[in-house]
């Protein structure tokens, strides 16, 4: 399961996944976040916000990640890995390769960090 919270003031999601994910995740992600998309034609950010990464449940579950991504990643501009996991860091290097948005690691605690960097690289 993932927790997902909609600031919808300043057009940020967190994403707090509450286990290993599966392919329902995303689908539920993407209908809480499409509405606003929709609405608003994209989101300031994306904060991914775990103390360690939790896996997916099976392949089916990593190809409805790899699906989630296809299919927002232009309408997200910034994207903040909060997490203590080294796949963090993973992620930052690899996934920047192949997204629009700007990618950031930060440890878990510094979610406000996160959020702050969401939000000042919009004003520019």
């Amino acid at each position: 399961m993932v927790e997902v919270e909609l600031d919808t003031e300043f057009g940020i999601a967190i994403l707090r996944p509450m286990g290993v994910l599966s392919k329902n995740d995303f689908a539920a992600t993407a209908c809480t976040i499409d509405p606003y998309i929709e609405k608003y034609g994209k989101l300031a950010g994306l904060i991914v916000h775990t103390k360690t990464f939790p896996g997916w449940e099976h392949f089916g579950a990593l190809m409805g990640h790899m699906k989630f991504i296809k299919n927002h990643h232009k309408q997200i501009s910034h994207v903040a890995i909060v997490t203590d996991s080294v796949m963090g860091a993973l992620a930052e290097m690899i996934t920047s390769h192949f997204v629009s948005a700007e990618i950031r690691h930060f440890a878990f605690n510094d979610i406000e960090s996160a959020r702050t960097w969401i939000l000042t690289a919009e004003q520019v």
